[in-house]
């Protein structure tokens, strides 16, 4: 009996590429298709109901530039209240990509983060690990927005 469990367990070991193999062939592929298509229809919705918002506060007497600022922070607003009611989650599952566009994607990490670490305090936890995932979207988009600023300034 003990000589059947050697040749059993001798069986089963197999090598990390021989197990990196055995899980690509059974792992199920994805639809490709189908997500590039929900990708592309919810960030077409995402930036039409954008434009549809912007065009709201031109409506409201603000200029089309002055209307950019408003409708920037309506949607950081949806974002961060998808996120709040758990919805945010359950869309991106569906739609992919194309939900989390900058803005609401960057809503949502801000605020997803914030909402998990709550229960270690206001500062220790909400306060410092919010901005852990945003950190390096707002370190790239301050060194990005100063270089075209520099550049900017040469021409």
């Amino acid at each position: 009996m003990g000589k059947m469990q050697n040749t059993a367990e001798e069986r089963l070991k197999i090598s990390p590429r021989e197990y990196r193999k055995l899980v690509q062939k059974k792992q199920p592929r994805p639809p490709l298709a189908r997500n590039v298509v929900l990708a592309f229809l919810g960030g077409g919705t995402v930036c039409l109901s954008g434009q549809l918002v912007s065009d709201a506060f031109v409506a409201l007497g603000f200029s089309q530039e002055e209307a950019t600022n408003p409708m920037v922070v309506f949607f950081i607003f949806i974002g961060v209240l998808l996120t709040g009611f758990g919805v945010f989650d359950r869309i991106v599952r569906y739609i992919g990509a194309g939900i989390t566009v900058p803005i609401t994607g960057f809503a949502n990490s801000i605020s997803s983060a914030a909402i998990e670490f709550k229960k270690e305090g206001t500062i220790a936890g909400t306060g410092s690990r919010m901005f852990m995932m945003a950190g390096s979207v707002i370190m790239y988009g301050v060194v990005t927005a100063f270089l075209a600023a520099v550049i900017s300034a040469i021409l």
